[in-house]
């Protein structure tokens, strides 16, 4: 693990870079940062995973979308899990 940015904890070794702004071309290309295919051993090219959240597009190293989307709770799951965080003394507010 390591920091990112404004001292948040990554799975990363080195930092990661700050939100930045990437151009489209007309034909719907975009280029992946250099700093990311370092990280991801893409300097000479390969495949990666995209996906569409409808709001946003995701790209990850190739094998980690399914991975991802394994993690994530579906939302009445995320909801029942929340709602049992209310008998958590340790996570009682006032």
């Amino acid at each position: 693990m390591g920091l990112g940015t404004g001292g948040v904890v990554t799975k990363y070794r080195a930092g990661v870079a700050d939100i930045q702004e990437y151009l489209v071309s007309s034909s719907g290309q975009l280029s992946l940062p250099a700093a990311a295919r370092h990280r991801w051993n893409l300097d000479r090219g390969g495949p990666v995973d995209v996906i569409d959240l409808g709001f946003a597009v995701m790209t990850l190293p190739k094998g980690q979308a399914r991975l991802l989307l394994n993690d994530l709770l579906p939302a009445d799951q995320h909801a029942d899990f929340v709602a049992s965080l209310a008998q958590d003394p340790d996570l009682a507010t006032t």
